[in-house]
């Protein structure tokens, strides 16, 4: 990759972390939701000149097993998007968009895919209220809960960043996270990443391109 091309995917993904959802703190400062790369890639998203390296962090799935994300992320694409499901706002569109975005794919692309969604919420997003709120996407998806200094280690080993926001008038609580999505391939190393603003269109033409191995250098 080109020395200009490689500091504009930085950029991009530096500009990543300072997205949020929920009200306040750091991580909201600056969307970035039409960010978009031009580069040969043939991405819509951005692939990393330095891939990100998932450490062994063992939480817990829907059905309240262990699950290390980075053994078990087997198939050619996994992707892993951190949010919570009290989320009033961009944790649901992004989640629509990611299950708009597996329709768009044949069976067969299907089955080579994996979504896991991270509770950054562990407080209240236990297995049960993971399975219920994935479900009213996609009843494949997975969802991890556990220890909150798992998530956050696990989170931020992939660049998205988590804090307690601001108490609301209700008596409850925002989650400031990162708002994009990780592509992750088998061997716990992550080279995509799509912000929140991808449309389905275009994250399932990502998802093809690299099912059928066609990003260079990968």
């Amino acid at each position: 990759m080109p020395r200009a091309l490689a500091a504009a995917v930085v950029a991009v993904v530096t500009a990543l972390l300072l997205t949020g959802c929920g009200g306040g703190g750091v991580a909201s400062q600056s969307p970035v939701a039409d960010v978009r790369m031009h580069d040969d890639d043939g991405l819509h998203g951005a692939v990393l000149p330095r891939p990100y390296a998932l450490p062994a962090v063992t939480l817990r799935d829907t059905s309240s097993r262990p699950y290390d994300l980075a053994a078990r992320a087997s198939r050619p694409l996994t992707l892993v998007f951190f949010g919570y499901t009290h989320c009033p706002d961009v944790c649901q569109v992004v989640m629509a968009n990611i299950a708009s975005a597996f329709t768009r794919l044949d069976p067969a692309q299907r089955a080579r895919v994996s979504m896991v969604f991270v509770t950054t919420d562990p407080a209240r997003d236990d297995a049960a209220a993971l399975r219920s709120y994935l479900d009213r996407f996609n009843p494949d998806f997975e969802g991890l809960t556990g220890d909150l200094p798992r998530i956050v280690r696990l989170g931020r080993s992939v660049g998205v960043y988590i804090e307690k926001g601001q108490r609301l008038p209700s008596g409850g609580y925002d989650v400031t996270h990162g708002t994009q999505v990780i592509g992750v391939l088998p061997g716990a190393k992550a080279p995509f990443v799509w912000t929140e603003g991808t449309s389905p269109a275009e994250l399932a033409d990502d998802m093809t391109t690299i099912l059928d191995d066609k990003v260079p250098g990968l």
